[in-house]
């Protein structure tokens, strides 16, 4: 996953969920962790972190 796709997950996240959206990637991320898979989970923290970013530091 390319950092356009990463930045359009994470605006399409966010349209849907809105202030739960970082959560729900986080847990997301979490999920995939426990099950071992890492590479996914990671696509997800990065989605997580691209939200943060979006969100602005006065949110993080």
């Amino acid at each position: 996953m390319n950092i356009i796709e990463i930045q359009e997950s994470a605006q399409m996240l966010y349209h849907a969920h809105g202030d739960k959206a970082e959560f729900e990637a986080a847990q997301k991320a979490r999920a995939l962790k426990e099950t071992g898979n890492t590479q996914e989970a990671g696509y997800w923290n990065r989605i997580r972190l691209a939200i943060a970013q979006m969100r602005g530091s006065n949110f993080s």
